[in-house]
């Protein structure tokens, strides 16, 4: 009978002891214990360039920070100069015109189209962020369609803004973790492969019932280069079936299927050593939005892409702005100097100049993340460091900025988004739940409105005079002709 009791004492004398050494030993332990994922953990990768910048490029290079000591200057864009600004309110709104002429000239004249690259990580997955965004875009300037979307997709299934299913047996190459695949990345990242030649390979596409994304207008495939002469594809309009060749001469080519449908279902038939990219769905009218989303993503793979494939890719669908949407993935690898990362993102962004010439260039900083700090959830001591970091590049590379952890609220503003009635953001206090989305593509387009605002009236109070452009003599008359000139 003493022999539980005896046991239940010791039981006891372990615990007090063990929070006697907790208490003593507190003082000695990191303050940072553990993050909150509370996420799928499972399917998060880390793009091996950034492992390998981490490893080898992450030592201070013993630089002088001067961008953040002086004022900001611009240069006249066609008579237009934004005012001077300080490091602190950097927006670079003058490295925009370009794109915010394309959008005057179809507000104004009802000409043209806009379109828009979105490159980003998990937090653009499903195209959340990017639906919100392409949906505030074509409510003001026109547009329907849902844009470029893979061949497959890992988040096909949590997708809202369009139904996709594909066959298992396709072959997938991602510019995550292939430096050099068989054929070159298309713009979204990926090479697909029907290399099955026992089962055909398919893909469907179903329209949502959004606003604006209720067909599949005008559904056109891109494929990439390749000897191979036999290939087709089959889809069924109505009750025939309809087979179309496949002509892979061209690093990229893209076949119209036909008119605009609800549903579309897509075989291809012997189409082995085919890269195969992906289709586009719109009306050629107003916005489109593509969104170009990678789990565990940290922008660094883009300089992966071929030049002359990215050209080709231009030419078809004409880009007028590209989006740069990360950081969520380069937080939290024990240093809070980013030089290494501004200068990788600085390649970036110039490798992307050559791909796409003229095209404008926005950046998106990261967006507040919450991690355990003496057991409350903190904003990460790393997201202003990675912010200041990004900003840097984003002036270095004469690029548009958007500080997205200072528009949510700065310091503490997950916490806030996580934990409001109802919630903005998911229990892992980094990524935003599907409101979450929705306010912080309002306050990204929101941004982007207020400088084309401001264009516009840089542009309507730009200084035009008369000056003498020849003396042209006849009949011995004198005759002086006019012309202007845009200071």
């Amino acid at each position: 009978m003493n022999q539980p009791k005896s046991y239940f004492f010791q039981s006891l004398a372990i615990i007090a002891i063990s929070i006697v050494a907790f208490i003593v030993f507190k003082s000695f332990l990191p303050k940072k214990l553990f993050t909150e994922t509370g996420g799928n953990s499972k399917n998060v990768v880390i793009d091996s360039l950034l492992l390998e910048a981490i490893e080898k490029d992450s030592i201070d290079s013993g630089e002088e920070d001067t961008i953040s000591k002086q004022p900001i200057q611009f240069k006249a864009v066609d008579g237009i100069v934004f005012p001077t600004e300080t490091f602190q309110d950097y927006k670079g709104f003058q490295h925009l015109v370009g794109f915010f002429e394309k959008l005057f000239q179809l507000e104004t004249n009802k000409e043209g189209k806009v379109r828009i690259a979105y490159f980003g990580d998990s937090m653009t997955d499903g195209d959340m962020i990017v639906q919100d965004f392409r949906s505030n875009f074509q409510n003001r300037f026109g547009g329907n369609g849902v844009g470029f979307v893979n061949i497959t997709s890992e988040s096909a299934a949590s997708r809202g803004s369009i139904k996709h299913e594909f066959s298992t047996n396709w072959k997938t190459q991602s510019y995550l973790n292939v430096k050099r695949p068989k054929k070159p990345f298309g713009i979204n990242g990926h090479v697909f492969f029907a290399n099955d030649t026992a089962h055909v390979e398919w893909v469907k596409y179903k329209a949502s019932n959004l606003q604006h994304l209720s067909e599949l207008y005008n559904p056109t495939l891109f494929y990439g280069k390749s000897g191979n002469k036999e290939a087709k594809i089959a889809y069924k309009v109505g009750n025939d079936t309809i087979y179309k060749k496949l002509n892979p001469s061209r690093l990229v080519n893209s076949l119209t299927l036909g008119s605009t449908v609800k549903n579309l279902k897509v075989d291809f038939i012997k189409a082995d050593s085919i890269p195969v990219y992906g289709f586009n769905f719109d009306d050629g009218k107003g916005v489109h939005v593509d969104n170009f989303s990678n789990r565990g993503n940290s922008g660094l793979p883009i300089t992966t892409f071929n030049t002359e494939v990215m050209r080709q890719f231009q030419e078809k669908l004409g880009y007028d702005l590209i989006v740069l949407h990360y950081g969520t993935n380069v937080l939290n690898y024990g240093s809070y100097n980013y030089g290494w990362y501004e200068r990788k993102m600085t390649n970036v962004v110039n490798h992307l100049r050559e791909c796409f010439p003229g095209v404008a260039i926005l950046i998106v900083s990261t967006a507040d993340k919450s991690t355990k700090y003496d057991l409350d959830m903190k904003t990460d001591s790393a997201v202003v460091p990675l912010t200041n970091a990004q900003k840097k590049y984003a002036i270095q590379s004469q690029s548009g900025y958007i500080n997205l952890y200072t528009l949510m609220g700065g310091d503490g503003s997950m916490v806030k988004w996580v934990e409001e009635a109802p919630a903005s953001a998911n229990k892992d206090y980094t990524h935003f739940n599907h409101r979450g989305a929705k306010k912080i593509s309002d306050l990204i387009y929101n941004q982007i409105s207020q400088g084309y605002e401001q264009y516009k009236k840089l542009r309507a109070a730009r200084k035009v005079t008369a000056v003498p452009k020849a003396v042209v003599k006849k009949d011995s008359v004198t005759v002086k002709k006019d012309t202007t000139h845009v200071q």
